[in-house]
């Protein structure tokens, strides 16, 4: 295995073949956290020919750091806030509540933007993997697994292509597995473990969604076709 990963497809494919105990079954459902985790968690829905759809949760930035989580967002009003981020960064109230009033409303524009009037996949009493590019504070997987246990799945296993060594003790309390591709002791970003992590786009997300679609009818149709993975992007 390289230290790198090439694009988002690589690393979706990677982290399917660590998955394949999923694999086959009509339980599972694969959720992907928009939008660059969307990419990946295709090829792992592919990989294990189960149903796809991306969960909605939104990053809380710092007001001077904007990459640097201090909580998030999901859709349903679910909320996590870092607590350790929040002591160690001089936020008030007023730019918190700031920033989960301008995260809403990107939420409710992706949420239309994705699924229009489609309703989500239906979840309850199945096994949900969820699914990002990669995971450094775990704050926006936190906020949406917390969105994620109100529509009661049987049980909830988080899988990302890269997180820091440790981050799996975060989980033990709220997933039921945690399956990670890579966990250095030396971690800054997400980005320096890929060769290309050019940001993913809107159009991707609904290429990626409708693909999904098409192979599920396709399957229900009895014909066995396989969608192969979108090129139109480099990730």
């Amino acid at each position: 295995m390289s230290d790198l990963f090439q694009n988002r497809t690589d690393a979706g494919k990677q982290l399917a073949a660590l998955l394949e105990r999923y694999a086959g079954r009509n339980d599972v459902v694969v959720l992907a956290l928009p939008r660059g985790g969307v990419p990946v968690g295709y090829e792992v829905a592919q990989a294990l020919r189960c149903p796809f759809d991306v969960l909605l949760v939104r990053k809380l930035g710092t007001p001077h750091n904007p990459e640097l989580a201090m909580g998030a967002i999901a859709t349903g009003d679910a909320i996590y806030l870092n607590e350790s981020v929040l002591r160690a960064v001089p936020v008030s109230e007023e730019q918190l509540l700031e920033a989960i009033a301008r995260e809403r409303i990107e939420l409710d524009r992706r949420e239309s933007a994705y699924r229009g009037r489609l309703p989500p996949a239906a979840v309850e009493d199945k096994t949900v993997i969820v699914v990002d590019d990669g995971m450094a504070t775990g704050s926006t997987m936190h906020a949406a697994l917390n969105a994620l246990r109100t529509r009661h799945p049987k049980q909830i296993v988080v899988a990302v292509p890269v997180c820091p060594a440790g981050a799996e003790a975060c989980f033990q309390s709220i997933a039921d597995d945690f399956v990670c591709v890579m966990q250095p002791d030396w971690f800054m970003g997400i980005g320096q473990f890929y060769a290309d992590f050019t940001q993913t786009g809107d159009e991707e997300v609904r290429t990626c969604l409708a693909a999904a679609r098409d192979g599920q009818q396709n399957a229900g149709s009895g014909n066995g076709a396989r969608v192969s993975s979108p090129e139109g992007d480099p990730d």
